[in-house]
């Protein structure tokens, strides 16, 4: 199989995919390599906001615009840890740079500054993450358990969760209703 790099794609998880976890999921792939893959889920906010989880980890919110912002379950993985997707990319002690604008950051020295200042002003903050090992991810595509799509940074900011998977669907030029969970192969 040919080396094929997700890094800034969307994954659209297909109606044969059972895992429970990934089921109706929208995943931003952060990373892509030989190693493996990480993603967020970026659909799926859980029952607390930032207000809620600043006071858990005991980080001042003086930045009132940012207290209702959900909080999402990023994926299976370190579910007791925080990541933030964030635009602008900023200075962080631990940022994965995802493309020129985009950044994920796993150090707390982000919330921080969102706490204090509500930069950096677009965020999505997740508890957990989606992890590949290598090959992994191309074994599930090959089995016809994704869609690929470029990303767009305005799916994972503008829009509200619910309105991101039908968005990036749309980005394909299809809808739900269209496809099968039945894989098929030529």
């Amino acid at each position: 199989m040919n080396s094929v790099n997700l890094t800034d794609h969307f994954l659209i998880a297909m109606p044969a995919l059972e895992d429970p976890y990934f089921s109706n999921a929208l995943v931003y792939i952060c990373e892509h390599n030989e190693n493996g893959a990480l993603g967020i889920i970026v659909n799926r906010p859980i029952d607390m906001n930032l207000a809620g989880l600043f006071e858990k980890i005991d980080i001042k919110l003086e930045a009132p615009e940012m207290a209702d912002l959900p909080v999402y379950f990023g994926g299976p993985v370190q579910l007791d840890r925080g990541f933030v997707l964030h635009r602008p990319i900023g200075e962080w002690q631990s940022t994965l740079v995802v493309n020129p604008a985009v950044g994920l950051t796993s150090s707390r020295d982000v919330l921080v500054s969102v706490g204090s200042a509500g930069l950096p002003g677009e965020i999505l903050v997740s508890l957990g993450y989606a992890g590949w090992e290598a090959g992994q991810l191309e074994s599930e595509l090959a089995q016809n358990s994704w869609l690929t799509v470029p990303a767009q940074p305005s799916i994972l900011f503008d829009l509200p969760p619910e309105a991101r998977l039908p968005a990036a669907m749309q980005a394909l030029g299809i809808s739900f209703t269209q496809l099968s969970d039945v894989a098929g192969h030529a």
